[in-house]
């Protein structure tokens, strides 16, 4: 198997009571992966963190949400070689010890693989699973392919995936964009990851929010990824052997 060049993603926002523990356990449990803080605009002590602990940091001026600061971390894992990236909170909840597995599915041919607490475990009946439920009938609905975790935010990308990624308007590290990926040829693995509460801080998912999030999940899933052009990562994946 080829061995790979990861860039672990970490967009952070407001997270200075969490970041420092984050950034503990991946140089205790993966010293040798590479890592980058992306900060998104915050107006707490985040960069100030990072800073002390000598982290590679990309500072964002502005706030401009998960989505805008995953793309700024994929823009320069690309600029810098990186063969993959892996999406990775600031808030705790993402584990050191669930990488080695991921990056061995994505050394076998991946292009993308989702952290999943499910795949071996059952969901609890909260209305956040509920919720998920609802996202993964949609895919699979429109897809034929089951995820069991599609609202995971633990999710390594390959270097096709990145291109698709950067050159395709308005992805967003969602699962909406996982259907996208599988319409357009991608291989997506799961594996079973155990995650932990958030360390500190409250989610911005509010109840009002999580239903606003998963009725527009569902509708993009449904309707507007009919819409987006479809690329073949089949292919991309051969030219970038072929090179």
């Amino acid at each position: 198997m080829n061995e790979l060049n990861p860039l672990l993603i970490i967009p952070a926002y407001n997270e200075e009571e969490s970041l420092s523990s984050v950034i503990l356990e991946l140089r205790e449990f993966q010293p040798e992966l590479d890592f980058i803080i992306v900060n998104d605009g915050s107006s707490d002590n985040t960069v100030e963190v990072a800073v002390s602990m000598n982290a590679n940091i990309l500072d964002l001026p502005v706030n401009l949400g998960l989505s805008g600061a995953f793309e700024a971390g994929v823009k320069y894992a690309k600029q810098k070689g990186y063969d993959c990236v892996i999406q990775f909170d600031a808030d705790g909840q993402h584990m050191a010890s669930s990488i080695p597995s991921m990056i061995l599915e994505a050394q076998k041919g991946a292009d993308i693989v989702i952290g999943s607490r499910f795949l071996k475990t059952k969901k609890n009946r909260s209305l956040r699973m509920m919720g998920s439920d609802l996202i993964a009938l949609a895919i699979r609905l429109t897809t034929g392919v089951n995820l069991t975790d599609p609202t995971s935010g633990l999710r390594l990308y390959n270097k096709s995936a990145i291109d698709a990624y950067l050159s395709v308007p308005n992805m967003t590290p969602e699962p909406d964009t996982m259907s996208f990926y599988i319409k357009s040829n991608a291989q997506i693995k799961e594996v079973q990851v155990n995650m932990r509460e958030r360390l500190a801080g409250d989610s911005y998912l509010t109840v009002s929010r999580s239903i606003r999030y998963m009725l527009r999940m569902t509708i993009s899933i449904l309707i507007l990824q009919f819409f987006r052009k479809k690329l073949d990562l089949t292919k991309m994946n051969r030219m970038a052997v072929g090179k």
